[in-house]
């Protein structure tokens, strides 16, 4: 929660220094390359495969077999990653011809973000390597210090931002540099950490040995299937360039989304994993069915009045978030219209984190990859479709939420036919109760964005105010509402924060 709070800070920091525009959307296209492979890696894709695995031999084996499966694993991944990294840096002036076609025809862009994703290229070595580390903390029971370390990404360009007096293109060079700054510095802190539970991890020559060669067999697959929100925000990120200032508005749009699918559906999965692969060892499948349907309860509970909110009050939010200086009126207007589809396709996002931790604790990686695919050729079809139309830019945010909801129900119905989840009595009461509960709450938000006019009035003129104490009231009505329509109870709430 406090990465993604500070990420707001970050955004809110971006549309004021940099606006919306073509120096924008060449720094956010570097930014985003390698920080797609830090969402596939360090958000539970490259973790898909390697803590079952590390868990298998923690679990039989016994600590010293597992270091040593990690440090075969951090040897070929470090090679690997280098390899990657300098490849892209020297391929980037025909890679984006693919990433960005829209900077094509405009060559100080285009030469402006070559540049700037070959400084930011680092962040994924460094980024591959946390995660990998990210995952040995996880398998030990430890997720406060691998979720902390977005933090001191967001903290480095805030700094940056809050220290120079400089705007625009010459702000963002000194940006880029500071992303590839901040993979150094999360290195360092989730190293630490590893060092403080005793688990020191040291390079040697890789070797690809039969463990590794299964990593490798079980993660590209998992990668593809848990990085496929990354992959087709991607996908819709070059066509967008297409259109100018579509590539920032989306961007913006996407940044207000992943706040719930941050803190909610990334971490119930990243916890659900180790959860799901350990009870799967013991034999204990029902523990395991349990385990999913709760994860599925809980996070709808929190993840559906969160949508109803971004559905009831997109431009009171955004103007309240976004708009000032370099950031007007017709911004907001525009964000917000991307950000009504994206809400739309916000739960199924979210379920397929929750999910997907289903088929990896199996070590079946191969199937979501297979739906992953499907998804992403349906966002491609539909984007470029939808983009032809007057719709342009929304119709790619449109896209992303279908391709979202295709790949949801496809899960969702393999595992039931498999017998692995079906849904318990108590899901199947409590979803509904809160869907109502959310829907009230919507409709409170909806009358609160009608008047907002008079409610920044009312909070001194600083719509920002208006908007935090509108989501604070909003929560209050979904939590009445939650427990008068049994949607919740008092003691689920609590009883989910304690450690099992």
């Amino acid at each position: 929660m406090v990465s993604r709070i500070l990420g707001f800070v970050r955004e809110i920091m971006f549309a004021a220094f940099i606006g919306p525009g073509s120096v924008l959307d060449a720094f956010l296209q570097a930014f985003q390359f390698p920080n797609l492979f830090r969402r596939i890696f360090a958000e539970g894709a490259f973790n898909s495969a390697f803590v079952p695995l590390y868990t298998e031999r923690l679990e039989g084996d016994g600590q010293d077999e597992a270091r040593e499966f990690a440090r075969q694993v951090a040897s070929v991944l470090f090679t690997a990653m280098l390899v990657l990294v300098v490849a892209a840096q020297l391929a980037m002036p025909w890679l984006m011809v693919f990433l960005g076609p829209g900077f094509v025809g405009q060559p100080e862009i285009f030469e402006t973000a070559v540049l700037f994703t070959q400084i930011a290229m680092p962040y994924l070595l460094m980024m591959s390597l946390s995660a990998m580390f990210s995952g040995v903390l996880n398998a030990h029971g430890k997720f406060a210090v691998a979720a902390a370390a977005p933090v001191l990404l967001n903290l480095t360009l805030i700094g940056i931002m809050f220290f120079s007096e400089l705007r625009g293109r010459e702000l963002s060079y000194y940006l880029t540099w500071g992303i590839t700054l901040s993979g150094v510095i999360q290195l360092a802190w989730i190293y630490a950490a590893m060092q403080r539970l005793g688990i020191g991890l040291a390079l040697r020559l890789p070797r690809l040995t039969p463990g590794v060669r299964k990593l490798i067999v079980l993660g590209i697959p998992g990668a593809v299937a848990a990085g496929v929100t990354q992959i087709n925000i991607l996908v819709t990120s070059a066509i967008a360039t297409n259109q100018a200032s579509a590539r920032s508005w989306l961007y913006f749009a996407d940044r207000l989304y992943q706040l719930p699918l941050g803190v909610v559906g990334i971490a119930m999965g990243v916890v659900l994993l180790p959860t799901l692969s350990a009870r799967l060892r013991n034999g204990d499948d029902e523990g395991a069915s349990n385990a999913m349907n709760r994860a599925v309860e809980i996070s709808m509970a929190l993840t559906l009045p969160a949508a109803a909110a971004l559905l009831a009050m997109p431009e009171f939010l955004v103007g309240a978030l976004f708009e000032r200086a370099r950031f007007d009126s017709n911004d907001t207007i525009m964000v917000a219209r991307a950000l009504v589809p994206f809400a739309l396709g916000l739960p199924a996002f979210v379920l397929v984190k929750v999910l997907a931790p289903g088929f990896f604790a199996r070590q079946d990686t191969m199937t979501p990859m297979k739906f992953a695919t499907v998804s992403v050729v349906v966002n491609l079809a539909l984007g470029l479709a939808l983009f032809s139309t007057p719709l342009r830019y929304v119709g790619l945010a449109i896209a992303t939420a279908i391709a979202g909801w295709v790949n949801t129900l496809l899960l969702a119905w393999t595992l039931h036919r498999r017998d692995v989840f079906k849904p318990d009595a108590r899901l199947m009461s409590r979803f509904p109760r809160i869907l109502a509960a959310a829907i009230i709450m919507g409709l409170a938000l909806r009358a609160a964005q009608y008047y907002s006019l008079e409610l920044t009035q009312l909070f001194f003129g600083v719509p920002l105010l208006a908007v935090i104490a509108v989501s604070a009231a909003g929560a209050v009505v979904y939590g009445i509402a939650a427990i008068v329509t049994g949607a919740l109870r008092i003691s689920d709430v609590t009883s989910s924060l304690k450690r099992s």
